[in-house]
């Protein structure tokens, strides 16, 4: 029997899910998906570090709002393990758009728009690796014991 390998995302819960009490309604949706938590904090985003973040879109229209929305309130990155994490925890989210969010998806039940919309999910592995990174040093994120 082969051991299935386990990989590891970054999520964050943004502001709109801090500010309206549904973190926990949310960690529990990504626990009962079969992710484990690695690693959690809750931190208040400075300008500087938020432009830093999602300097990949530093062109966008978005830009801007998108970094303003992101240091108006704690958020609470997580390191998520599971096999397949990228592309699973994606699927669990939804889409962008809560609007054409699949039913019972994270974005369907808690998002409020396009911007605000709940969760970050890393978009490629090469991409975890990196967020992860910005968010959480080798100690703090925990292996399977």
């Amino acid at each position: 029997m082969s051991k299935t390998t386990q990989t590891i995302t970054l999520a964050i819960l943004k502001p709109d899910t801090m500010k309206s009490g549904n973190a926990g309604s949310v960690i529990n949706m990504l626990e009962d998906a079969g992710f484990k938590i690695r690693a959690s904090k809750v931190l208040k985003l400075r300008q500087g570090e938020a432009g830093a973040f999602y300097s990949v879109h530093r062109e966008r229209p978005f830009f801007e709002s998108l970094v303003q929305f992101m240091t108006s309130g704690p958020c609470m990155p997580l390191a998520l393990e599971h096999e397949r994490a990228v592309p699973y925890l994606r699927e669990v989210i939804g889409a962008t758009d809560p609007s054409e969010a699949a039913e019972g998806t994270i974005r369907a039940l808690y998002a409020e728009s396009k911007e605000r919309n709940a969760i970050h999910a890393s978009d490629s592995d090469v991409n975890a690796q990196l967020e992860l990174g910005f968010f959480f040093n080798r100690l703090e994120l925990v292996a399977e014991a």
